[in-house]
């Protein structure tokens, strides 16, 4: 019966271990049943109940005894218990053991084939090597003669460094990972194959790396020490006790099931018992005595439970669909989180990645059972590179079914601040990644640690392919308890996801018996669904599952087969069989509750505002590929010569998709993390800026050049890389000695010059103009004054912006003569004491809210006068740190939307050098609305600006994108970000998050000079009827200027056109234009145009794609993220259009649409006003 008890078996457990060991059962009477007769045999006499009783009675002191169990191994006894036997035999002598090492230089990372090559000297156990990070070559000689070592089930070579390590063979195949040190994730023996052992001789190499599991901290998150050494402790060839390691793992559990179940249980009783009964079996002289006490074992585990492939065989019998018979099922899956970097940097993590996973394919091929789930294509891509015949290895456990790529992204990322478009890069370079390598693409998203989680999300994993989700962050929540733990999660857009949070609350489990119990008594909506997942293995740090873990989860199941007091755990299978069945099991989610929106986080509110250079890199990269692509599509299109640059694009996504990883983009690392982003987002800006040079010149014509070698307005043009019109005041680029331009700008202020770009559609050049800066030309002309001391007024016909004593005193729309700052109160920079209570770079709390300075606008100068452009410049000096802040106002409205307003930019140059204190901006305003909104990837979410509940006051820091906006019926005010994430809106206070100065993991975090902007845009009407998303689009999205070639001015192209254009929805945004993810630039291959447009106010809408006939399209397809053209998704397209073709699109509120464009040979252009190429060539 596979090792499963009988009921009688069960009770006679119970009845054998519920009693004290010092009462003995009376002797009953023999008794033979024979043709209806009983025969009493005289020898064996029933005994009476006696009359006397002159014992002291058989009463057990409970807590005593579970407090003896605690001695049965190691501690101050261990000379004595079970510690005592555990190995039967331990060598180090030279004779047995030697050991030779290479130092690598610096902090290089050599491979093996460049370590063997070098010149190894004689080590020996109880060196020292270091300093922190480096890493150490061993060379290991094994003597194992068989004469000697034949007779043991098992001999092991124990080597530990105090730090990690990796034990390869001699031909550079890595075996499995070392963690040196005395924690529970230890893991030092590496068992020498019995080949080895006939031979008599066994070499190996390991490279031990001076780091821990966590950096150089031991656990914490200060910042690491640099000179951090490390000692060899063991280099040992270990015979270990197997009888005895299996009777610790025998007692481990029952302990354990003593420790977590109630104690008016039978079955915490009885383990309790019969962890009491092998305590007094057991003696450790008597090598006999171990047998005897893995018998009493059993009477809780089941008799020869383990006979079965070492007790692989309690597993069997669950049917098809992991149901066990009505009973509540725990799912156990393997995993290893390795966070891609956090308190070490990118190169170690690429250690711990091959450590890990070599780990678990050694366990895999010793525990049938063991399934192991592994995200982030990020990771397998660098095992690909460095370790190959690693991954060769686990392409296998892939094939078998028994390594299991997870998650369907490229790192498990931050899920706050990657834009749409970036969140929808992490899934297809995930997914194409996992399909291309293994033939699968994933069905389950996975950011178990993420902090945060946009309502977007939903709708992107399903247009990735992923219908199912996997979290646990949210448990951590610090004023709120999140009330699920399976539900349907609905985005934005009304598109789900099931959902898991485990209810065993973390996804480093240690597959315990507390952990199994978690995952019933923990979970929070057992009326519609009694399945939890147990994620289990050493993570952040890497590592994953141990021997011990596997040991302790087959025993767990063995008791569970007989018992009901656990739920059994369910193993063999993978995370999307799981929810699978719980798809199936809740009738396609029909029985689930559902969670509407974002999955907020009440933790971690600082990250959206740690290590500003990192978000403004993320934000400014994004954009620049976003422009790149656009216009490498059209160049790609044009030129025939020109070809789209696929693989320099996919290698900068690939940097900024590896630094949106959950603890690199949240500002939450240590430093040396950092210098590597910094460099990354420098190669991502150096190959942009080639690619966009080389597009802009196809595009042009050829032959452009930089904008300060004109001589001429005519010969600056300005790109619009957006799909909206706009008119913007610019920098004329004046050369000292250009006296041609200096003449021609509508404005002068010194050596700066102005001129006005007016595009008016979008996705085109414009030129340089220079109008008459009036009314009847469209322009609401500037003007800045002032007292000459303390007051400055910046003002146009359309707002105006008051500065008094230091502080903004007044923000007046001016045509509705309405002010908008609260009376009495006055807006500007603020520092708040910012002292969180553990987290330093993760967190901000409410209390920083009641520590306030007001900061004070000094030095104030006016440094443009007007008509097209008004500015002051100020200086605040605060602490040790100059915050130089430039503020100006504009002739022209925020967009040219009819009714816009004209914005107030902020250009802030700031030297920073204070020290958990937390620089803000701050608008008290004249508004009343129980929300404030704010953008999110493809759309906006709405926060409460109240404090009527804790979950009201939880989202005291939020996370925006390009705009903040606090509207009431008939107006609002918007502040507009060109590269922060953090927002707040407390009552009427609209605030926008600058700079922090957290010291921990990093210590010089934000310390140094930042540039950065935002602008306060005021607008007539709701936020609903406002230009707020598209002025803060144009905000974020530069104009290219470039100087036109000699003998072309820009007059030249005022003829053309985008070939694409969206008509009839305004509230429709085309996101991306590229070319198709399986384009072939050579000779006959395809050529696709893919775009990705997205409603962005919430709302249905109606509109029209049009598409230039010159172009060649063949058809059109509506795909998924994927760009899996599949049955139904053509689109026809429509003729009705002079010169263009149609294609009708309807969008639901927050809806994105990806749409192929198959192109043929591209008909001759009859007609310049067909082309958007601008000059020929």
């Amino acid at each position: 019966m596979n090792g499963h008890h009988s009921y009688s078996a069960h009770t006679q457990a119970y009845q054998s271990y519920a009693r004290p060991p010092q009462q003995q059962r009376p002797q009953q009477s023999q008794v033979s049943q024979g043709h209806g007769h009983a025969h009493s045999h005289p020898q064996a006499q029933v005994k009476e109940y006696p009359t006397l009783n002159q014992s002291s009675g058989a009463k057990w002191i409970k807590p005593l005894t579970q407090a003896r169990i605690s001695q049965f191994n190691g501690g101050h006894f261990g000379d004595v218990n079970l510690g005592a036997v555990l190995y039967e035999r331990k060598e180090d002598s030279e004779e047995y053991v030697k050991l030779e090492v290479w130092s690598a230089p610096g902090l290089t990372k050599p491979s093996f084939a460049e370590a063997i090559k070098q010149e190894f000297k004689p080590a020996h156990k109880g060196d020292s090597f270091g300093p922190s990070w480096t890493n150490h070559w061993w060379k290991v000689t094994l003597k194992v003669p068989e004469n000697e070592c034949g007779k043991y089930e098992r001999v092991t070579f124990e080597f530990d460094p105090g730090c990690e390590a990796m034990i390869f063979d001699v031909d550079g195949t890595p075996l499995h990972g070392i963690t040196g040190g005395y924690g529970g994730d230890r893991r030092v023996e590496y068992i020498i194959p019995t080949s080895a052992r006939k031979k008599g001789e066994h070499k190996i190499v390991i490279e031990s790396s001076c780091n821990g599991m966590f950096g150089q901290e031991g656990g914490g998150i200060g910042p690491p020490d640099p000179n951090r050494y490390f000692r060899l402790d063991m280099a040992d060839i270990v015979v270990p006790n197997q009888d005895a390691w299996r009777l610790l793992w025998d007692f481990t559990t029952l302990r354990e099931l003593v420790d977590t179940l109630p104690g008016n249980t039978p079955l915490q009783n009885a383990a309790l018992s019969a962890a009491n009964a092998i305590m007094n079996a057991f003696d450790y002289r008597d090598p006999s005595s171990i047998k005897r006490a893995r018998e009493i074992a059993q009477g809780i585990f089941g008799k020869d439970w383990d006979k079965v492939d070492g007790g692989a065989g309690v597993y069997d019998g669950a049917d098809e669909e992991g149901d066990e018979k009505g009973r509540s099922l725990v799912w156990g899956i393997g995993h290893c989180h390795i966070d891609t970097a956090w308190l070490w940097p990118y190169s170690v993590t690429q250690q711990k990645t091959a450590r890990s996973w070599a780990t678990q394919v050694d366990l895999m091929e010793r525990y049938e059972e063991h399934r192991f789930a592994c995200s982030q294509a990020q990771q397998y891509k660098w095992l690909e590179e460095q370790y190959p015949s690693l991954f060769k290895r686990i392409s296998a456990q892939v094939a078998a079914g028994r390594f299991h790529p997870i998650g369907g992204a490229w790192v498990e990322h931050d899920a706050n601040m990657p834009s749409g478009e970036a969140l929808v890069r992490q899934m297809v370079y995930g997914q194409r990644y996992f399909e291309s390598r293994f033939g699968v693409r994933c069905e389950t998203g996975w950011l178990p640690d993420s902090f945060g989680l946009t309502g977007a999300l939903p709708q992107l994993m399903r247009g990735a392919g992923m219908k199912y989700f996997f979290t646990q962050k949210l448990s951590w929540n610090n004023i709120n308890n999140f009330p699920h733990t399976t539900f349907n999660w609905v985005g934005i857009d009304g598109t789900q996801v099931l959902c898991h949070m485990t209810p065993v609350d973390t996804y480093t489990a240690q597959a315990t018996v507390g952990d199994v119990n978690r995952a019933v008594a923990g979970h929070k909506n057992l009326e519609s669904s009694d399945t939890s997942l147990l994620v289990f293995g050493n993570g952040d740090g890497g590592g994953g599952p141990l021997p011990k873990m596997l040991e302790n989860l087959r025993r767990i199941r063995a008791v569970t087969n007989t018992h009901r007091e656990l739920p059994p755990v369910h193993m063999g299978r993978s995370v999307d069989q799981f929810f699978d069945h719980l798809d199936k099991s809740s009738e396609r989610g029909a029985r689930l509750p559902n969670w509407k929106g974002e999955l907020y986080l009440e933790f971690h509110r600082g990250t959206y505002t740690s290590h500003g250079s990192i978000k403004k890199g993320n934000r400014h990269s994004e954009i620049l590929l976003r422009d790149v692509e656009h216009v490498a599509t059209l160049a790609s299109l044009a030129g025939k010569k020109y070809v789209y640059p696929k693989k320099t694009l996919d290698e900068a996504w690939e940097k900024i998709l590896l630094n949106q990883f959950h603890d690199v983009l949240p500002g939450s690392a240590i430093g040396m993390v950092y210098d590597d982003a910094e460099k990354l987002y420098d190669e991502v800006r150096e190959a942009g800026r080639k690619m966009l040079d080389d597009a802009l010149d196809v595009i042009l014509g050829g032959h452009t050049r930089l904008p300060s070698s004109a001589w001429a307005l005519d010969q600056l043009v300005a790109y619009n890389t957006t799909f909206f019109p706009r008119r913007e005041v610019v920098q004329a680029p004046l050369g000292y000695s250009n006296n041609a331009l200096r003449t021609q700008v509508a404005q002068l202020d010194g050596n700066v010059g102005y001129a006005v770009v007016h595009c008016a559609g979008g996705a085109r050049p414009a030129v340089f103009e220079a109008p008459p800066v009036t009314e009847a030309w469209g322009f609401t002309p500037v003007s800045v004054y002032t007292n000459g001391a303390d007051h400055f007024v910046l003002r146009n016909a359309s707002v105006q912006l008051t500065i008094s004593n230091g502080r903004i005193t007044s923000l007046l729309d001016v045509q509705l003569g309405r002010e908008l700052i609260q009376e009495g109160a006055t807006g500007g920079l603020v520092i708040f004491e910012d002292r969180p209570n553990y987290w330093d770079a993760w967190d901000v709390e409410i209390h920083h809210l009641e520590k306030a300075t007001q900061l004070e606008f000094a030095k104030v100068s006016v440094v443009a006068h007007g008509p097209l452009r008004a500015s002051v410049n100020s200086e605040v000096v605060y602490g040790q740190s100059k915050i130089n802040v430039t503020i100006s106002l504009d002739a022209v409205p925020a967009s040219t939307k009819l009714d816009s307003r004209s914005m107030f930019r902020f250009d802030a140059l700031v030297d920073w050098h204070q020290r958990h204190e937390f620089l803000k901006f701050e608008l008290p305003l004249a508004l009343n609305s129980d929300n404030a909104t704010y953008e999110t990837q493809f759309g906006w979410v709405q926060r409460p600006t109240h404090k009527n509940t804790t979950w009201d006051m939880a989202k005291f820091e939020v996370c925006g994108h390009k705009y903040a906006d606090l509207s009431e019926y008939g107006y609002g005010v918007a502040l507009l970000s060109e590269s922060k994430y953090g927002f707040a809106c407390q009552g009427n206070i609209l605030r926008i998050s600058l700079l922090r100065a957290a010291t921990e993991p990093d210590a010089e975090q934000d310390q140094g000079e930042h540039t950065f902007s935002w602008a306060v845009l005021p607008h007539k009407g709701h936020f609903l009827e406002s230009d707020v998303p598209a002025a803060a689009y144009l905000f974020n999205s530069p104009l290219y200027l470039r100087a036109l070639a000699p003998g072309v001015t820009a007059r030249d192209l005022n003829t053309s056109h985008s070939p694409f254009t969206l008509v009839g929805a305004p509230n429709v945004f085309i996101e991306t234009v590229k070319r198709g993810e399986e384009d072939s630039y050579k000779s006959g291959g395809t050529t696709s145009v893919v775009l990705r447009m997205y409603e962005a106010f919430g709302g249905h809408a109606q509109a029209q794609l049009r598409i230039a006939q010159g172009l060649g399209v063949e058809a059109a397809y509506e795909t998924n993220l994927l760009e899996d053209v599949q049955e139904g998704s053509v689109r026809p397209l429509l003729n009705d259009v002079e010169h263009e073709l149609g294609l009708n699109l309807s969008f639901r509120g927050f809806e994105v649409k990806t749409i192929v464009l198959i192109l043929g040979e591209k008909k001759a252009k009859t007609d310049k006003r067909e082309s958007w190429v601008t000059v020929d060539a």
